[in-house]
This record gives C-alpha cells, sequence and structure tokens, in this order.
C-alpha cells in the first residue's frame, strides 16, 4: 500500500493497518487495509537487526516503521517482479554504476596521457602507429564495438570477472580522444626551455612528461576527465540494458532498466522506470561540472 502523507489535514505521514480474511471462493487469504488502524511512519526508528557496511549490527533505520520486521519493511519506491525493493537496490546500482565509471576513467586517463605523451615527445614511427591505432578505434562507431567486445565474453565467468572485464573494455575504448589532445599539446611544448633544460639535467622521457609537462595543462586534463565520465556510466548502462554488459546477480541501473524492457511489467509497475532518474541526474550533473572546469581552465573563454 502506498504512504499516506495527511491525517485530518495535517502533515503526518502514516500507513494503515492490514486485516486479513479468508477468501471463500479461492480460500486464499486476503488483506485489506484498515483506515482504523493508523501507522506512522517516522525517521530513526527501530527495527529489525542489520549489519552497517557490513561489519557494525544495528537495528536504527532512517525510516521506517517502529518495530519493523523484513517482511514489514517500508518499500519507499515499491519492489520490482520478484518483491524485492527497488530503493536498496537502486542503492547498489548506483555504486556500482558510478565505480565503473571513476574506474573507467581513470585507466583511460592512465592510457591517454602516457600513449599520447609519448607519442607527442617522441614522434616519428611511434607517433604514426599511435595515430592509425586511434583512427582505427575512432572509426568504428562506438556501440557496435562496446557490444561485439562484451558479446566475446565467456558465458561461464563469474560476477566478478564480467565486472573487471566491462570496465575494461569501456577504457580501452575512452581513451583515443584524450591521446589527441595530449599529443597536440606535447608538440606544443616540447621546443619549450623548461622541457630543455630538464633534457639537458638528464632527466628521463617519463620524468619529463609527468613531472614537467603533465602539471602545465593539468587543468585541462580534469576538464576533459571529468566530461568523459558521463560516457564511462552511458556506455556501461547501455550494455548492462542490453544484456550484453552486467549480468544478475550483479546489479547496475542498467540491469535494473533491463526489466523495463517489457510492456506488460511497465504496465503493471511503472516504478521500474525509475532507475532512469538518478542516470539522468548524474549525467547533467557531471556534463554541468565539465563545462564550468573547462570555461575556467579556459583563459580565452570569457
Amino acid at each position: 500500500q502506498r504512504i499516506h502523507w495527511f491525517d485530518e489535514g495535517r502533515l503526518s505521514p502514516h500507513v494503515f493497518g492490514l486485516t486479513g480474511m479468508r477468501d471463500p471462493n479461492t480460500f486464499k487469504r486476503v488483506y485489506t487495509p484498515d483506515p482504523d488502524k493508523k501507522i506512522p511512519v517516522r525517521f530513526f526508528v527501530r527495527g529489525f537487526k542489520y549489519e552497517f557496511l557490513g561489519v557494525i549490527p544495528m537495528d536504527l533505520h532512517l525510516i521506517g516503521v517502529e518495530g519493523s520486521t523484513p517482511e514489514e519493511s517500508l518499500f519507499l519506491l515499491g519492489t520490482d517482479e520478484q518483491g524485492r525493493d527497488l530503493w536498496s537496490r537502486l542503492m547498489y546500482a548506483t555504486r556500482t554504476s558510478l565505480i565503473i565509471g571513476l574506474v573507467g576513467v581513470s585507466l583511460s586517463l592512465l592510457l591517454g596521457v602516457f600513449l599520447g605523451g609519448v607519442s607527442g615527445l617522441y614522434g616519428g614511427v611511434l607517433d604514426t602507429v599511435i595515430q592509425r591505432v586511434i583512427e582505427i578505434l575512432r572509426s568504428i562507431p562506438t556501440i557496435p564495438l562496446w557490444m561485439g567486445l562484451a558479446a566475446a565474453l565467456p558465458n561461464d565467468w563469474s560476477v566478478t570477472q564480467v565486472y573487471f572485464a566491462i570496465t575494461l573494455i569501456i577504457s580501452l575504448i575512452g581513451w583515443t580522444e584524450l591521446a589527441r589532445v595530449v599529443r597536440g599539446r606535447f608538440l606544443s611544448l616540447r621546443q619549450e626551455d623548461f622541457v630543455m633544460a630538464a633534457e639537458l639535467a638528464g632527466c628521463n622521457q617519463m620524468r619529463i612528461i609527468f613531472t614537467h609537462l603533465v602539471p602545465s595543462f593539468l587543468s585541462h586534463i580534469i576538464a576533459a576527465t571529468t566530461l568523459a565520465i558521463p560516457a564511462m556510466i552511458i556506455s556501461e548502462t547501455s550494455l548492462s540494458f542490453l544484456g550484453l554488459g552486467l549480468r544478475p546477480p550483479a546489479i547496475s541501473w542498467g540491469v535494473l532498466l533491463q526489466q523495463a524492457q517489457n510492456i506488460q511489467a511497465l504496465a503493471i509497475s511503472p516504478w521500474l522506470l525509475i532507475p532512469a532518474i538518478p542516470v539522468t541526474i548524474v549525467i547533467l550533473a557531471f556534463n554541468f561540472m565539465g563545462d564550468g572546469l573547462r570555461d575556467a581552465a579556459d583563459p580565452y573563454g570569457h
């Protein structure tokens, strides 16, 4: 049943108690709300025991009914077709999708800075090979490439193996744009006096890249990385939604939205589309933050 927010004109969230009766035709026990039994819904109530962060035993709940059991839990966003709490699953899915996005961007950042830096600093045959690889990857449509690599994963892999494989696939494709930006900056900076001074001082190439060149345009890298996070999250969500990414019992935004593909299930339980809301909010938030960082890092933007 839904939460009733007002009682006699006053804000008083509550639910009705249930009265059970036996159906004389089907012999099934049917429960109906009893308006005379009003059970208040409060913050920080005592209920069934659980382990906070998996280690700390607690019985304090953020919101719920005093003295509730697991069967009497408050489902703020309803349940899925198997009776599982959608709010709890959404929280776990948010953690999974954000971790994949952040880890994927971190790996792409390392690959982009390293390969782009090597390409721009050394030049020659190495630069040609890296640029041809980038052109090949960028010439293939991104989603079909993701789908092809994800579909090649063995079906007998565990959830953990698929989790890391999807993260690696996304990051191996997302480094190309940053690598080109880094290469262009290195080509313009490698003849600067501070680079030549570092070379004359005996610094190796990796030290020059990460100690002298990268910090000179770190703000641009941060802005580009922030703008890449939404693409990583969308890619994982799309693959899981299509059934080529994470698979149950793993859970992510894409896995939750898989259930919304069924029109019949969606007509009965429209709240299955709720995971699309945090996806939209997070994507817009990272895009706005990335745009702000990019404008702040651009000295000619004003």
